[in-house]
């Protein structure tokens, strides 16, 4: 690399580098070549940033097009249809009572989600030719590292301001408050909460120790969330807890930001402008703490994030989202893993369904994610079943998609044998047969949550629960092994060469292969259970029901087959 400063020969200014990993190989009484080195690059990258913000500028004013255009008609229905609900409804006064238990939420999901991200990536991303290179360079690393955690700030706030802007409009709009007050109540929470999310992030990028308790408390973490998300539920129809109320308006954050919103939109938060003081103070310690952390981060972390980062970037660009999540589950540390013992079958025929279930044994946190989403399909059923008209249409989509999530998880054992094929290499069956008998633990393991998560409902004085939930489990097997077996991503239908008014259809049809599996299940028990839940269903339309699903689960093992032979041919 002709040009490039450098600190040669053994006399003053040599760059010691006995151990690349160091974090310092030099010090400061010696030749400090940033300002040269920063400038050298800057010259040489000149051309490459102009091209990149025509690029930037290119993707922005296409997005914005497509939003302007597609979006202000849904835009201006959507607040048409809150205004009414506002109106006959009671649709703000739902939103008030919801407001400190909402901020708490969205606060905690914000959090969780910074520090989730740290893990594998982090406010401090370097690229790795710049780890590789200019950190070996006679430089200060704070003046390498600290802007990026500049510009990860700085971006952190960009759509929360948007964020924010919606919410006021949304307000007014309800008749809770003014443009202008709802825009400067939400602004201490627009700014702050996600400035002290990144410094969340750099603290656990920056300490092992944290990142380690952050991976096992994930999980109660989660748990927490889907508490505060039925307290939002219970506000809005009027189940309010006053104590606890308050200890979320004073407890952190989470309050500080929401009294303002609260006071402005009629609620009861006479000191909110101290509780906006301490926000304001604590997010100015929290940046100050993570521009110290910034110079700090070891490079040998570096490396790795910078290697994952670009891992996930490329792949993410070829649609592989299987490849990025494994790349994410390397990076993060993945699940616990516990030693679990089972008998052996004596049929060979029982081997497959064996090694499944011992794998899910061992694997705690994957039925405790499942058992996540089942808790979050059951509720929004219990939502839908409450509502009418398209309301209730759409509480039944969502049960069913969360619940193909929930049966799709415990299906990772076909996945991994797909991942590679030679994996397959130790079962006496065909490659087709493996496949096919791969979907027995999860749909037997699906049904009986599904069963169990279907007796508040049989509670409730509806039994054909105990029935209709366990069968929609069996074809959401049959469709997570089918997704399996789709094979490396076919991006080539994105385009088609065809011309449409709507423009190139080539996305739609990709779509339509990639998601074939999650399409048909949830498409086709949807339209059965809209025939069979309007009324009470009889024993008719629970037959109907499982009907169908026996025939959508035959369909799909039948594609899953084929599908699995054109992997081993190729």
């Amino acid at each position: 690399m002709s040009g490039a400063p450098s600190g040669g020969g053994t006399g003053h200014g040599a760059v010691v580098a006995a151990d690349p990993d160091e974090d310092s190989t030099w010090t400061e009484e010696d030749d400090d070549r940033t300002e040269e080195t920063l400038r050298w690059l800057r010259d040489k990258r000149r051309d490459h940033r102009r091209r990149k913000s025509r690029d930037l500028a290119v993707v922005v004013y296409t997005v914005l097009l497509t939003v302007v255009g597609y979006g202000s008609g849904y835009a201006f229905h959507f607040l048409r249809q809150v205004e009414l609900g506002a109106d006959y409804g009671g649709l703000g006064a739902d939103v008030r009572r919801a407001l400190p238990a909402l901020f708490t939420l969205l606060t905690g999901a914000l959090a969780l989600a910074a520090a989730r991200d740290a893990l594998w990536r982090g406010p401090v991303v370097v690229p790795g030719p710049a780890v590789g290179w200019l950190l070996a360079q006679p430089v200060r690393r704070a003046a390498v590292l600290r802007p990026w955690f500049r510009l990860s700030a700085g971006l952190a706030v960009v759509p929360a301001l948007l964020v924010a802007a919606g919410a006021a409009v949304v307000l007014r709009v309800m008749g809770l408050a003014p443009l202008g007050e709802a825009l400067l109540a939400l602004l201490p929470g627009a700014v702050c909460l996600p400035l002290l999310a990144v410094c969340v992030g750099m603290a656990v990028e920056r300490r092992a120790a944290l990142a380690r308790w952050v991976r096992r408390g994930t999980p109660l973490a989660v748990v927490a969330l889907m508490l505060l998300a039925g307290q939002v539920a219970l506000a809005a129809r009027g189940h309010r807890s006053g104590f606890l109320e308050g200890v979320e308006l004073w407890s952190g954050p989470w309050g500080w930001a929401a009294q303002p919103v609260v006071a402005a939109t009629g609620g009861s938060a006479p000191a909110w402008p101290a509780a906006v003081a301490a926000l304001v103070l604590l997010t100015a310690a929290g940046l100050f703490q993570g521009h110290r952390d910034a110079a700090r981060v070891p490079t040998s972390q570096l490396r790795r994030r910078a290697a994952t980062a670009q891992t996930v970037a490329s792949v993410m660009w070829t649609v592989e989202l299987r490849a990025a999540k494994l790349a994410l589950l390397d990076a993060t540390g993945g699940g616990t893993v516990r030693r679990v013992r089972l008998r052996a079958p004596r049929s060979r025929y029982l081997v497959v369904a064996w090694r499944d279930l011992l794998a899910l044994l061992r694997a705690p946190a994957r039925v405790a994610k499942a058992l996540m989403w089942l808790v979050c399909a059951t509720g929004a059923a219990a939502l839908g079943a409450e509502s009418v008209g398209g309301r209730r249409d759409a509480g039944l989509l969502l049960a069913l998609l969360l619940g193909y999530v929930a049966v799709g998880g415990l299906a990772e054992p076909a996945r991994l044998e797909t991942d590679d094929v030679r994996r397959a290499a130790w079962s006496p069956f065909r490659f087709r047969a493996l496949m096919l008998q791969h979907a027995v633990v999860p749909a037997v393991a699906g049904a009986l949550l599904a069963a169990v998560a279907a007796v508040p409902f049989a509670v409730a004085g509806a039994p054909w629960a105990l029935v209709l939930m366990p069968v929609c489990a069996v074809p959401f097997a049959a469709a997570a092994v089918f997704g399996a077996c789709r094979g490396p991503v076919r991006t080539n239908l994105m385009f088609t060469g065809v011309s449409t008014p709507a423009g190139d259809p080539g996305v739609f049809l990709f779509v339509a292969w990639y998601a074939a599996g999650l399409l048909a299940s949830v498409g086709g028990l949807g339209l059965a259970l809209h025939g069979a839940l309007p009324h009470r269903p009889d024993g008719g339309g629970v037959l109907a029901v499982a009907a169908v699903a026996a025939l959508l689960t035959v369909g799909l093992l039948l594609c899953a087959a084929r599908s699995a032979g054109r992997l081993v041919r190729h």
